[in-house]
């Protein structure tokens, strides 16, 4: 969907999750084999995982400014049952956030939140504006103001229905 290079660090497995559903299209990787390995996820972790990609697509809405498009499970009562654990590195004394357990994505997703907002880029990872895409996205731009996650694509239709009303 969108020409935009990945989501700095673990911001990557978030935009990823969101983006595995297309919403023009209704296509879901999670309904693959491959798919589900992406994320490690099993079959019966597939509910779970839907709950959480779409928890955090408001979110990422949020972060555009624009509102929910459906009613979810809010994200930070998700994110409780991921727990977190402190690791500090002998060498250097450098801290950091770590899953307490590796296997589950919430615990993963989690961990990238909470290390995002430490690195002052959480609030980058964005939704698309398009009620037919709400693709996840880093924002890049200087200002911080990006509302498509296409300028070629999503931005092009908004420009042209407005065009079109005028």
């Amino acid at each position: 969907m969108s020409e935009r290079s990945p989501a700095p660090g673990g911001l990557e497995l978030v935009e990823s999750l969101v983006n595995t559903l297309d919403i023009e299209s209704g296509a879901d990787s999670l309904d693959t084999a491959e798919g589900r390995a992406r994320f490690g996820l099993a079959e019966e972790d597939i509910p779970g995982a839907r709950e959480l990609r779409e928890s955090l697509r408001v979110v990422l809405l949020a972060h555009a400014g624009h509102p929910p498009h459906r009613a979810v499970t809010p994200l930070g009562e998700l994110l409780a049952a991921g727990p977190l654990l402190v690791t500090v590195e002998a060498a250097d004394g450098s801290a950091g956030l770590a899953p307490a357990d590796e296997g589950p994505l919430l615990s993963r997703v989690a961990a990238a939140i909470a290390q995002a907002l430490v690195e002052g880029t959480w609030h980058r990872l964005k939704a698309c504006e398009a009620v037919d895409c709400h693709w996840a996205y880093y924002d890049r731009s200087p200002a911080g103001r990006g509302r498509w996650c296409s300028m070629q694509v999503c931005g092009a239709r908004a420009k042209m229905r407005r065009y079109r009303a005028k």
